[in-house]
């Protein structure tokens, strides 16, 4: 059984309720391994919401503050979400903050906004696709390293996103967009935008562990020669995932867009960072082979819960970026001793 068969397994057969008996050595099953780091970052994040009603019981505790979480959260979920299928695969996209930039701005020109809401989602989403094929296609058919291809559109996309505003806000005029932000269009007292990013964590899910799409993805980044030789266009399968990726962003560009009211060329910074730490604490191994959507969505709960709690404090955003890069090393500790011990 090749590598990527293994990971194969380990993603489908958990899901079903399937485990493999525990190794002769006494280790636990893959299966076990990865529900038991998903309850610890629920561990964690029930130990971070303690702290912030403890230290902001009367503001932290508020419905109004943990809808706000919720809907933060959402934004870089759904740019998270595409990330660690990418990530899963043995790649890495440095681009997406960038290119949720553009996407955003390029939607919300004067000449857009004309066409009102359908013209708006309509040119964040295929922007943000557009970006993704043309990462997509470097990468796949131009044999680029995944970091200096998406390296090389970051820096791009910031460029023509800083050219089409002028480094101005770009004002959101239709109504049918804004609407979309206010406590009146919440479901049942969830923001609409919640909502999107469940539906799209749901699907994400399905196509990573019910698919052969999410089987391919795996294999491919357990072990991308033998994925070519049992018939998979490693090639083509790369290049959707780009797609997938480009696709997630423009869908979070159009978000932010509700949650702002504006588009701007400095949207997204660092969105990368956070997409690619919240993989990484969730499960998703940087080496590719490995990788799970609720680990994921998990992460980014987590980083938004600290970001909130530290404003909430009045901590400064440098102490935050120290808290979130700790938090990173320690996750890439754990999962370099995971991978030694399966290899033991």
């Amino acid at each position: 059984m090749t590598h990527s068969d293994v990971s194969d397994a380990s993603e489908v057969k958990p899901q079903d309720g399937i485990t493999s008996p525990p190794h002769k050595s006494g280790r636990r099953p893959l299966g076990l391994r990865l529900d038991l780091r998903n309850l610890s970052l629920l561990g964690v994040l029930a130990v971070l919401i303690a702290v912030g009603g403890i230290t902001k019981p009367d503001q932290f505790l508020d419905t109004g503050n943990l809808q706000l979480v919720l809907t933060q959260a959402s934004v870089i979920g759904v740019v998270t979400v595409g990330m660690t299928f990418v990530i899963i695969s043995g790649g890495i996209d440095l681009s997406v903050g960038a290119i949720v930039a553009l996407a955003s701005v390029w939607a919300t020109t004067v000449a857009t906004q004309e066409y009102g809401f359908a013209g708006i989602l309509f040119t964040a989403v295929i922007v943000g696709t557009a970006c993704g094929l043309v990462n997509g296609v470097l990468i796949a058919y131009g044999r680029l390293v995944p970091f200096i291809a998406t390296l090389a559109m970051l820096a791009s996309a910031r460029g023509l996103a800083l050219q089409i505003t002028g480094g101005t806000t770009q004002i959101v005029t239709v109504d049918s967009v804004l609407d979309l932000g206010i406590p009146d269009a919440y479901v049942l007292g969830i923001p609409p935008l919640v909502l999107v990013f469940a539906l799209v964590t749901v699907v994400g899910w399905l196509i990573l562990n019910r698919t052969t799409f999410g089987r391919r993805t795996v294999a491919v980044g357990g072990n991308a020669e033998a994925a070519r030789l049992a018939g998979i266009d490693v090639r083509r399968q790369r290049l959707y995932l780009y797609l997938l990726s480009g696709l997630c962003c423009g869908i979070a560009a159009f978000m932010l867009i509700v949650l702002s009211g504006s588009g701007q060329n400095t949207n997204g910074n660092l969105y990368e960072l956070d997409a690619i730490a919240a993989a990484i604490i969730g499960g998703t191994l940087l080496t590719g082979g490995r990788g799970t959507i609720v680990g994921s969505v998990l992460g980014v709960l987590v980083f938004t819960t600290i970001t909130n709690i530290f404003a909430l404090n009045n901590l400064q955003s440098d102490v935050q970026q120290i808290a979130k890069g700790a938090i990173i090393v320690a996750a890439v500790l754990v999962q370099r001793r995971t991978v030694r011990d399966e290899h033991a």
